[in-house]
């Protein structure tokens, strides 16, 4: 099953998709390619198109507008029996009445006589597929006699079984709890190193995607705002939307002149205003970027609203002016009690243009 050898490069190309239900539109002239052998995830909160992206590559829906290639070859035609996709959904949607190995041989007992493998064979990459999910002892239950964890790998071996072009899966792990999502998502990036299967999967969770992708594709209103690997994302984000929806970041008042951002004055380290941007500007800044500082040499002052400590930082919460509080994540380990007045110097941010 593994290996990309002989594939093109491009496993999966989509240009100039549109799609529209009910005079609303969902996908605005997409377009995205996909590398053979990568695991892409889609991120984007709900109603941003992801999952309406991913019926369309396999075939379930159609686009008004744009292609859908594989390999070169345009499938925007092609029913979903012939794209040779394997989906995996949320919800499990294994057969009740049938054994785990019969589940698992299901797509490849349904093929046509002429294109269906023998008992023999079938039997045989049913065992292999069983060892690959670590569930060898598992083949003669039924669905009822497993854990939620154990259905969805049942899920995820049966639309390996049919060997196909692309792996879609929709928000494989939401109907899991939060234990076993981790898991799944260090198993499944195990089975994908292994396989080398070219994958797509749809997740509306910034951690999912950014722990088990390749590259991350962020989808908002229908359009793609960034895809490059979880470093590129998170460290040089192309947009605001992108910014904010890969973590907390806070909006703050500044000025551009000279190539410089400052905020009270000062000069921002490390920020550098996009070219001919002059005058008032947002400053977008995520906790770990301010640190505290004497008020007087300060970006910002304020008083603390609360503080607590996880996983060995310090997470303060400070009242500046109306608004929406700011949040500061600090390493220091000073506890700061309400009311505490404190400076903020800025150390990092984003200006987008």
């Amino acid at each position: 099953m593994g290996g990309t050898s002989g594939r093109p490069s491009t496993a999966i190309r989509v240009e100039g998709l549109s799609k529209t239900f009910d005079t609303a539109a969902v996908l605005h002239d997409f377009d995205l390619d996909v590398r053979a052998g990568e695991l892409l995830g889609l991120l984007g909160p709900s109603g941003s198109g992801k999952t309406t992206l991913l019926r369309i590559i396999a075939g379930l829906d159609f686009p008004d507008r744009g292609r859908v290639l594989f390999g070169g070859d345009d499938a925007t035609g092609l029913p979903v029996q012939k794209r040779a996709v394997g989906f995996v959904f949320q919800h499990y949607a294994l057969f009740k009445h049938m054994s785990v190995a019969d589940n698992i041989a299901y797509g490849l007992n349904a093929r046509k006589r002429a294109e269906r493998p023998d008992k023999a064979e079938i039997k045989r990459r049913v065992g292999d597929l069983l060892d690959l999910i670590k569930l060898s002892g598992f083949a003669d239950r039924y669905p009822s006699q497993l854990s939620g964890g154990q259905r969805q790998r049942v899920a995820l071996a049966r639309a390996l079984a049919v060997e196909p072009r692309v792996l879609l899966l929709d928000e494989p792990f939401g109907a899991l709890d939060a234990q076993v999502r981790k898991d799944l998502r260090r198993w499944l990036r195990e089975i994908h190193d292994r396989t080398g299967q070219t994958t797509i999967f749809v997740t509306h969770d910034q951690d999912e995607a950014l722990e088990l992708s390749d590259r991350v594709a962020v989808l908002d209103k229908g359009r793609l705002e960034q895809v490059g690997t979880p470093d590129e994302v998170q460290d040089n984000p192309a947009s605001a939307t992108v910014l904010k929806f890969l973590g907390d970041a806070v909006e703050v008042e500044a000025i551009a002149e000279g190539g410089q951002v400052r905020v009270d004055g000062r000069p921002v380290p490390g920020v550098v205003a996009p070219a001919g941007l002059i005058g008032p500007v947002k400053l977008h800044v995520r906790p770990w970027q301010f640190q505290l500082t004497d008020p007087s040499a300060a970006h910002l002052r304020g008083t603390v609203r609360s503080s607590h400590r996880s996983q060995g930082r310090q997470r303060i919460e400070v009242e500046h002016g109306p608004g929406r509080p700011l949040l500061v994540e600090d390493f220091d380990g000073e506890r700061y009690a309400a009311g505490h007045p404190v400076g903020l110097r800025i150390v990092g941010g984003y200006v987008f243009a």
